[in-house]
């Protein structure tokens, strides 16, 4: 059943339309978007899809494929702390629009997500921007016909997880999920909110990214993320700037001798070298040096696993069988602590890749991890139904 069926057979009519937005996996980048930095993710070929309609009332009456149970809110009752579980990012997004200054107001809403969840593929922000395009839409804001547009509703969607939601995420996977274009990469600034697309030759090359979940339990709530968020903010105050972005590569040795301990330092070092590191992944994709990428996404991985310590042992599984495989490069991807791999691989080793990671996960008494290759997808849009 798809989102337009069950929201005609949950309210009993046609809904005013059908939006999407796909989940992302970011290529490297990773920790940086809170700290001002840069990121270079691309959106999945998974979306999430919200059939809608507006009410004229301020009532909320949302149903998902994926949850047993509906929920029913009026907008004047959300606000921070106020609204639980998966509902929060939905109703996150109207509040957030109405803080913006839009007018905005209630919504049938059915929602089907696509985005494998607790993979670190972001399926949060691709709920979000789905319902922020519909909301766009059903209500006149014009928001999603310009980047500008885009921009406000990223805004208004990053606002929704952090004060909504409650989780302490920065932009880059809104950012993805509503301005990637088919075929590319996202290269974000995190600290100016600027954007540029980055070509992905990976077809011509005949090399594929593997996404690997390996359903290693993956959530953004449950205080390490907030902990590491923490530290860099606490380094950057110590350090006398305003994000850890200001640092650079060639100011790291001194920031790190200013630091109190080795704990601050290594989480100091690893967002300012994985800042360095997504400008030269950018600039190796534009020369087409897939294996110069490779060597970066490995360099991205050691430093996420022993500085910024956000690595579990089902992901490091991964990455190691994936290289020993024939894979050009592997890392870690999204927040940690679980969640998704990705590997760049040659079109004729990726069965080899994906049967050298699933007999690694056998052999350590893992679960079976899901595994898929994925191009650069389209960000949030319409869909003609």
């Amino acid at each position: 059943m798809n989102a337009r069926t069950a929201f005609r057979q949950a309210f009993g009519y046609e809904p005013g339309g059908v939006w999407s937005a796909p989940g992302r996996v970011n290529l490297i980048g990773e920790h940086t978007d809170y700290n001002g930095g840069l990121a270079l993710p691309i959106a999945l070929d998974y979306r999430t899809y919200a059939a809608a309609s507006p009410r004229a009332d301020r009532v909320v009456r949302v149903r998902s494929l994926q949850a047993s149970e509906g929920v029913e809110i009026s907008l004047d009752d959300v606000g921070p702390g106020r609204v639980s579980g998966w509902a929060a990012y939905v109703m996150g997004v109207p509040w957030a629009l109405e803080q913006a200054g839009f007018a905005v107001g209630g919504l049938d809403l059915v929602i089907d997500g696509q985005v494998p969840l607790g993979a670190g593929l972001s399926s949060s922000a691709a709920l979000e921007c789905a319902v922020a395009a519909a909301y766009s839409a059903l209500f006149d804001l014009g928001l999603m016909e310009s980047p500008e547009g885009r921009a406000q509703l990223v805004a208004a969607c990053r606002r929704a997880e952090n004060e909504i939601a409650g989780a302490p995420t920065g932009g880059m996977d809104q950012s993805a999920s509503l301005l990637c274009a088919q075929g590319h990469a996202l290269l974000l600034d995190c600290r100016s909110g600027a954007t540029t697309h980055v070509p992905l030759a990976l077809t011509e090359a005949d090399v594929r990214v593997l996404v690997i979940d390996t359903k290693a339990h993956h959530a953004l709530v449950d205080g390490q993320y907030g902990a590491r968020r923490a530290a860099c903010e606490e380094a950057a105050a110590l350090l006398g700037v305003e994000t850890l972005r200001e640092v650079g590569i060639a100011g790291l040795d001194d920031a790190l001798a200013q630091l109190p301990d080795e704990v601050m330092r290594r989480r100091v070092r690893h967002v300012v070298t994985e800042i360095d590191r997504v400008t030269l992944t950018a600039d190796a994709l534009r020369a087409g040096a897939l294996a110069e990428v490779g060597r970066l996404f490995v360099a991205s991985h050691e430093s996420l696993r022993d500085d910024f310590e956000v690595s579990c042992a089902e992901l490091d599984a991964a990455v190691e069988s994936a290289l020993a495989a024939g894979a050009l490069g592997a890392r870690m991807t999204g927040g940690g602590f679980g969640g998704s791999a990705i590997a760049l691989v040659p079109g004729d080793r990726l069965d080899a890749v994906a049967d050298a990671v699933r007999a690694r996960f056998a052999h350590n008494g893992f679960g079976a991890p899901d595994i898929f290759s994925t191009s650069a997808a389209a960000g949030a849009r319409s869909e003609v139904v």
